[in-house]
């Protein structure tokens, strides 16, 4: 990983909660722990981040307490190529026209880029989405009051009398921490309340998750399975999962990540 994007990980992560620790951000980046050092001493000489014993500190911390759960500028360069090609299947589904929402999220992003030449009514809570979206399509662009989460670009309200009950979508498209038996799950009770306003406005939920959710795990139930129509994932799932979504009655779709992997290259070129 170069440098720029080392500094670019370290700078977000350490806005997430009050220190990170050195062994913290080289599992992130993939770094030794000697080159996370330099590069820690190397920003805290430009006044960007505070040296702290043992990892770094934010200069100017955020003032919302913040939400659980990996930083979006974090979690967006992980598995880019399984979420690309997840993207590219869920945007496969919208028709001209359609009103969809989609939450926030890493996943669920990369559907912007193929929802440029698309007409579409779309909400959003995700700030990043909703800018993209703004300065790179044709679609109309809704987003729900509440306050913006600069670490996860999240717009989130505690109250009943937002916007997002006077929208109604053909689906709904959202990721999530994690995917299991006993449901869709999330790390933040904040979240899981905003998602549910925006589910509860969709005739169907259309879940987005690189093959890796399916091993994680979180204390917080968004949904029962039960409750998504269909799940979009990659070719990477396992045997004992791609049954467990079947049993559940939810409909599987397969992105191939090979063959995503061959349309960069061919535009790369």
């Amino acid at each position: 990983m170069h440098e720029r994007e080392r500094h670019r990980i370290i700078l977000s992560a350490v806005q997430e909660k009050p220190v990170i620790t050195i062994q913290d951000i080289a599992e992130l980046t993939e770094a030794s722990e000697a080159t996370i050092r330099r590069d820690i001493a190397s920003l805290h000489v430009k006044g960007k981040l505070r040296r702290v014993r043992g990892g770094a500190e934010a200069v100017h911390p955020p003032q919302l307490t913040p939400l659980a759960g990996r930083h979006f500028h974090v979690s967006e360069s992980e598995n880019a190529d399984k979420k690309r090609a997840i993207a590219r299947e869920a945007v496969a589904l919208c028709e001209e026209g359609d009103a969809i929402i989609i939450n926030g999220g890493t996943t669920t992003f990369q559907m912007v880029h193929f929802l440029a030449s698309r007409r579409l009514q779309v909400m959003t809570n995700s700030f990043a989405i909703a800018e993209h979206l703004v300065k790179n399509s044709k679609s109309s662009v809704t987003v729900p009051g509440g306050a913006i989460y600069r670490e996860q670009s999240i717009i989130l309200s505690p109250f009943d009398n937002d916007v997002t009950r006077n929208f109604y979508g053909k689906r709904m498209f959202m990721g999530s921490q994690g995917v299991g038996p006993f449901g869709v799950m999330e790390s933040d009770a904040l979240i899981i309340q905003g998602e549910q306003k925006l589910i509860n406005q969709a005739d169907e939920l259309v879940l987005l998750v690189d093959s890796t959710k399916f091993a994680r795990r979180s204390s917080l139930i968004l949904c029962p399975l039960q409750r998504v129509a269909t799940i979009i994932t990659d070719d990477g799932i396992s045997d004992s999962d791609r049954k467990m979504v079947e049993d559940a009655g939810v409909k599987l779709i397969i992105a191939s990540v090979n063959q995503e992997k061959s349309r960069n290259s061919v535009s790369v070129a």
